[in-house]
């Protein structure tokens, strides 16, 4: 009932058309200027934030932005995220191009991107820019995923959960397998000025995460300004906040009566959605693609 509701719903808007960028699915505008965004020009104080589709972007560009305006909440509020955070690869034809709006950004440039390690552009790492990435535990990204995939006219339609669950797993999916996603990121944080955080983490302990992200970009604050922070980039305060909760998009590109942007932002949701034998599926394939990799300490299922 619910697939056919969405689909009555989405009569009338198509969705965007995908294509690859060496092997990895992308939206085909992406594609199709693919040449710009890998010549992309980083600047030397360019702060780039990168993650996984739905594994706390939105929520850690808030808190970079609030750590870089010292806490000045009404700062925050002079534009919506994605205007005060470009994302590089991402062109609209009717709402505009993250590369673009870059480019004719002055420094210092925040700017986000969903890109795997291999396709980011090389002069982030010339420039020696500092990167911040986020992983979140798979199984809830997952689920996040799904449902942005449901209410996000700019993406492929997700199908129902049981083919999305598949799509997931074998990485067919826009910006590609989550493993190798996060590996990537994780092997190359020791070469490179990599900031590598877990959702979960901070979800636990946001005041140490934000003190941390603050280490990282070069800012002292003290306690009353981390605690406004983490106030103020609370699940309950960004929900409402419309600089932070993508409701400056028209519904005819996100559809927040399906799902909204900002959905639950928590840890465990995925044990509403697997059935036992999706998990058990999931718990194989894990093990069989974190076999190689230290990162697998640093995700819990409970």
């Amino acid at each position: 009932a619910l697939n056919k509701m969405e689909a009555l719903e989405s009569e009338g808007v198509s969705r965007i058309a995908v294509d690859y960028v060496e092997g990895i699915l992308q939206p085909t505008p992406t594609c199709d200027s693919w040449d710009q965004i890998w010549s992309f020009q980083a600047r030397p104080d360019d702060l780039l934030i990168s993650t996984y589709p739905k594994a706390g972007t939105t929520w850690t560009q808030e808190i970079v932005d609030l750590i870089q305006n010292g806490g000045d909440v009404n700062q925050s509020q002079r534009a919506p995220t994605h205007e005060r955070f470009p994302f590089i690869e991402w062109i609209i034809p009717s709402l505009g191009s993250g590369l673009e709006q870059a480019n004719a950004m002055t420094s210092p440039r925040m700017l986000k991107t969903h890109l795997p390690f291999h396709l980011l552009p090389p002069s982030f790492l010339e420039k020696n820019c500092k990167i911040i990435y986020v992983a979140r535990n798979p199984k809830d990204n997952m689920v996040s995923y799904y449902h942005f995939h449901r209410m996000n006219r700019n993406l492929p339609a997700p199908g129902t959960w049981e083919e999305y669950f598949e799509s997931f797993l074998t990485g067919k999916v826009c910006w590609g397998s989550w493993f190798d996603h996060v590996k990537g990121w994780w092997h190359a944080k020791d070469q490179h000025r990599i900031l590598y955080l877990f959702y979960e983490d901070m979800k636990e302990n946001p005041k140490h995460a934000i003190q941390k992200l603050a280490e990282f970009i070069g800012k002292s604050l003290d306690d009353k300004v981390l605690d406004k922070i983490v106030h103020h980039t609370s699940f309950s305060v960004m929900k409402q906040n419309p600089m932070a909760n993508y409701t400056s998009i028209p519904a005819e590109f996100m559809n927040q009566s399906i799902s909204p942007f900002i959905r639950k932002g928590v840890v465990g949701d995925w044990k509403n959605h697997f059935t036992v034998a999706q998990n058990e599926r999931f718990d194989d394939d894990y093990r069989k693609n974190m076999a190689d990799t230290t990162l697998t300490l640093h995700f819990r299922f409970s």
